[in-house]
């Protein structure tokens, strides 16, 4: 409060009802009187100079109200005044952005360059720009299809501006996918907070080619039941007046497609997706005399699922939990759907949208969801649970041809102020033998929470605190009454471990108030005495693994195996298994406590391995035996595991993609690429040198020059060539350890081209 005089005050919008200033009165003034602006909220009480709002100010509607306050006598004259005052309102951010198309559309060439943007997208936020609420960034959220591990397009976070990744650049290829569909997702807040609000927009993107260009990936329905043949795709030659022909790649009892004078290409009948999901064939272009006139045109075909699945909540109910003290823009959980159509289709493609809510207190909309991935938030405000403590909203869910809808129950919780207090301090102790079975429950406790029931507040998780160092025991807790159940987790052993002195305490999933802290009343011990039972012997390793040559000599000895037994009776090696060994190598003799295995693979003396085998699983087996009695023998088992260690014994070979030629007449300037591979494994990578051999003709004809570690190029020295196949011979060394060099010849053809540079 205080006398009248030019103020001004900053007030954030929303908020409801609130008191500004209070004006003190200087006689002869008896009252005040205020004018401008006011937007039908703001006013001042005559007698006592209160400023007010009576409602809620909108910084998107008024950003700053200019107004005028005087004090008046008793005959209403005007004492002191005009003076001014003047509210600023403050933004939050209560707007989502919005972009300023529903659907994008782009066109993008094959090859184009990594990050040069080819569109851009564009949102808008009605928040103050000068704040972070309308600070947006922009992210690809979905990519249909995604056939490679990483993503073909990129985006700009500021600017929206759309480009080809690097991998985009390389595989962007109108034949396999002439078009994606990208969504968009924007962000305020830049992107940067868990409350930012979200919107998406679907992003069409064409990819365009030459003519000569095999069509993308040809997608059948299976089972049409239009009238055949159906036209399906076609091509077109970059020369006129030429003959099409189809030619199968797979040989098969029929090829049901056809192609007509014009290059369209047809199926012939409908195709059964049971009997072959894809078709592989070439499509060619020949001239009158039966030449090519263009290179062969690979043509794939996938017969396809329709859609006939409609999607499917992942639960009958879901139940989400929400404090009262969550803050608008949270988000609170998803909602889970699946479509059992083809995966990364627009046939399997989920999108969200809420139906209803229920009850509508104090408003509608109280919830949003993100309509591609489910994820549900709190719209603006924070719930109350003196409004409703349940609201159960009815979540549309489609795909492009079916909706589902899935049933969410948002439950709003109390906060967390109770804690979990024992029944007892103290248990009595449990005797149980070291060989009970894991899983078994050897104690139930009991503690109780004041908080409401049902709630992450008053559900109880109880942990062992002390005295378990091995997690040997786990604790299960009923839902329902929050009792607890002590389980084994973990095989006890009286010789290591007779005595557990356990001390348990019991906690919430929910976080407690600042306030509240755990106390030694939601604390319990007891203690759990082993018992010992005789057992079994115990091999010194679990996994005996070794590494060894794959050249090495017979009869040398590559491990020992050894056991003892816990209690300290004798042990011996009575039996070898064979694991993942077929046939022949698979036959053993044991005699005694000496195993002979045929062949010469393997010998085992005595606990002894010794010679090698050519797999790599065995299992050893220990007995501790009374008498002779074979049937009283306590048994454990170990895996033997030898690893075979690579010997560079393959020399290098030539691989070539295509045969080697060049045009006819030879120009000069003109090279070709060959390859170099051997079956030896190499460490890192192979590397390879290449040289010609040491022939007068080789050297004065030819030249190579590397290229990189596995590939060189072929170059022809002069362009005296005859048109006919040349052999070269090539010296190959692998540099490995030791070296080994291969001579090789390769054929080279020089012959006459067609206008694609290929041989006819």
């Amino acid at each position: 409060s205080g006398p009248l005089k030019d103020m001004e005050f900053s007030v954030q919008e929303g908020g409801g009802p609130r008191i500004l200033h209070q004006f003190t009165l200087e006689p002869p003034a008896v009252s005040f009187r205020l004018s401008g602006e006011k937007a039908g909220i703001i006013d001042i009480e005559p007698k006592s100079g209160i400023l007010y709002i009576n409602g809620s100010l909108d910084w998107e509607t008024q950003q700053v109200h200019n107004l005028q306050v005087e004090s008046l006598n008793e005959s209403g004259k005007v004492v002191k005044g005009p003076y001014t005052v003047t509210i600023h309102v403050e933004d939050i951010n209560d707007n989502p952005p919005e972009f300023d198309k529903t659907r994008y559309f782009g066109v993008v060439r094959q090859n184009s360059r990594p990050g040069r943007p080819f569109m851009y997208v564009r949102a808008t936020d009605r928040d103050d720009p000068t704040t972070p609420h309308a600070q947006l960034s922009y992210s690809i959220l979905h990519h249909f299809p995604n056939p490679y591990e990483e993503m073909l397009f990129q985006i700009d976070s500021a600017t929206g501006a759309i480009s080809p990744s690097r991998t985009g650049s390389y595989y962007l290829d109108p034949q396999k996918q002439d078009s994606f569909t990208l969504v968009v997702s924007v962000k305020d807040m830049a992107g940067k907070t868990a409350n930012a609000f979200t919107n998406s927009v679907d992003v069409i993107i064409l990819v365009r080619e030459s003519l000569w260009k095999a069509p993308p990936i040809i997608h059948i329905r299976e089972n049409s039941t239009r009238a055949h043949p159906v036209n399906i795709s076609k091509v077109q030659s970059n020369e006129p007046d030429v003959i099409y022909d189809i030619f199968e790649k797979e040989k098969l009892p029929r090829l049901p497609f056809s192609i007509s004078e014009n290059g369209d290409i047809y199926v012939t009948e409908p195709l059964d997706r049971e009997e072959k999901d894809t078709y592989t064939f070439f499509v060619v272009s020949k001239d009158n005399n039966g030449e090519l006139v263009d290179k062969p045109l690979q043509i794939h075909v996938i017969v396809e699922d329709i859609n006939d699945n409609p999607p499917v909540c992942q639960k009958d109910l879901t139940i989400i939990e929400v404090q009262e003290n969550e803050i608008g823009g949270s988000h609170i959980g998803t909602v889970f759907a699946t479509d059992m159509d083809k995966e990364d289709t627009l046939n399997s493609r989920l999108k969200f949208k809420i139906q209803s809510q229920e009850p509508e207190l104090p408003e509608n909309n109280l919830f949003y969801i993100q309509k591609d991935t489910g994820n549900l938030h709190l719209s603006g405000r924070s719930l109350n649970k003196r409004d409703s403590p349940k609201y159960s909203l009815k979540v549309l869910v489609s795909d492009s041809v079916f909706q589902t809808i899935c049933d969410v129950e948002v439950h709003v919780i109390d906060i967390n102020d109770q804690i979990p207090i024992f029944e007892k301090s103290v248990y009595n102790n449990v005797t149980v033998a070291e060989n009970i079975p894991i899983g078994t429950v050897i104690l139930e406790i009991q503690a109780t929470d004041g908080d409401e029931p049902g709630t992450g507040s008053s559900l109880i998780v109880y942990q062992v605190k002390e005295g378990d160092p091995n997690n040997t025991f786990i604790i299960e807790t009923d839902p329902k009454t929050n009792r607890g159940f002590v389980k084994i987790n973990k095989a006890l052993d009286f010789e290591t471990m007779p005595v557990y002195d356990l001390v348990i305490n019991a906690t919430n999933p929910e976080p407690l108030v600042q306030s509240v802290q755990y106390n030694s009343s939601s604390l319990t011990t007891f203690k759990v005495f082993v018992t010992n039972v005789d057992e079994p012997p115990v091999f010194l390793k679990p996994v005996y693994s070794t590494e060894v040559s794959e050249d090495i000599p017979v009869n040398t000895l590559v491990m020992t195996v050894e056991a003892f037994d816990p209690e300290g009776d004798s042990v011996r090696v009575s039996k070898i298994v064979l694991k993942e060994v077929q046939g022949k190598y698979a036959q053993y003799l044991a005699c005694g406590k000496t195993l002979f295995l045929q062949k010469s693979y393997l010998l085992v003396v005595g606990g002894y391995v010794v010679g090698w085998w050519p797999e790599t699983h065995l299992q050893q087996t220990a007995g501790q035996c009374f008498s002779d009695q074979i049937s009283f023998c306590a048994k454990s088992r170990a895996s033997l595991t030898l690893h075979l260690r690579d010997v560079n014994d393959n020399p290098p070979q030539l691989a070539m993609d295509y045969p080697a030629f060049f045009c006819y007449p030879v120009r000069g300037g003109e090279r070709t690429l060959i390859r170099a591979t051997d079956a030896d494994e190499h460490l890192y990578y192979a590397r390879f040198t290449f040289s010609l051999a040491n022939e007068m003709n080789a050297r004065n004809n030819w030249e190579i020059s590397t290229y990189n570690a596995t590939h060189a190029y072929l170059s022809p020295k002069h362009a005296n060539f005859e048109e006919k196949e040349y052999n070269v011979p090539i010296i190959l060394n692998d540099n490995g350890q030791p070296p080994l060099e291969n001579k090789v010849n390769l054929k080279v053809s020089i012959c006459k081209c067609s206008s694609e540079n290929s041989c006819f």
